[in-house]
């Protein structure tokens, strides 16, 4: 039974995870990130939980002759916000599960 970890400390440990984790959660859910296309002609804003929260379109890019071009603008613009948001929220996880050593949970990230 050496080395066997104590039953009570690993359930004192995964609660504190727990914890910490639904913290950083809420945190992250407050924070925002911004990402822009077209030299800044479609800006999206959108936060920890990788939900879209604005977008910002400057009127000299609205050209009903080229639709297309705004939908690209607007879609690399989102693609990018969200892809920020989630190496912001991979981040922030990777700092909270570093050093944890939880028997059970490797790979958490």
């Amino acid at each position: 039974m050496k080395g066997m970890p104590n039953m009570g400390q690993l359930l004192k440990q995964a609660q504190k995870f727990q914890a910490k984790m639904a913290e950083l959660q809420e945190e992250l859910n407050q924070r925002t990130v911004e990402a822009s296309a077209g030299g800044g002609m479609v800006t999206v804003v959108a936060n920890g939980k990788q939900e879209v929260l604005s977008i910002a379109i400057d009127p000299e890019v609205v050209d009903p002759k080229d639709v297309e071009m705004l939908q690209d603008l607007i879609l690399a613009a989102v693609n990018d916000a969200l892809n920020r948001a989630k190496e912001m929220s991979n981040e922030e996880m990777g700092k909270l599960t570093q050093g944890m050593n939880i028997p059970g949970l490797p790979g958490l990230m």
